[in-house]
């Protein structure tokens, strides 16, 4: 299911438009990814690519429950 346009809009002003993983096992260790993304360039490999991924599976769609990462970190969580 598609996750809703405002939820992801939500989440998307949250990030400010910045990669938001701080996995420790990602080259950016202990600080926030924070690579520029760019809202047009979600599934897109390549400079602002950007995908939406859930922190847990079994909670659903909501703001809370999702983090904006930039395509490296996402196929890295993979």
């Amino acid at each position: 299911m598609a996750i809703p346009d405002n939820v992801l809009k939500q989440v998307w002003e949250r990030a400010g438009g910045q990669c938001e993983c701080e996995k420790r096992t990602h080259s950016h260790f202990y600080v926030p990814c924070a690579k520029p993304l760019v809202w047009e360039n979600r599934g897109k490999k390549g400079w602002g690519g950007w995908e939406i991924k859930h922190i847990d599976v079994n909670k659903g769609d909501v703001a809370s429950n999702l983090e904006v990462v930039c395509i490296t970190c996402f196929e890295a969580q993979v």
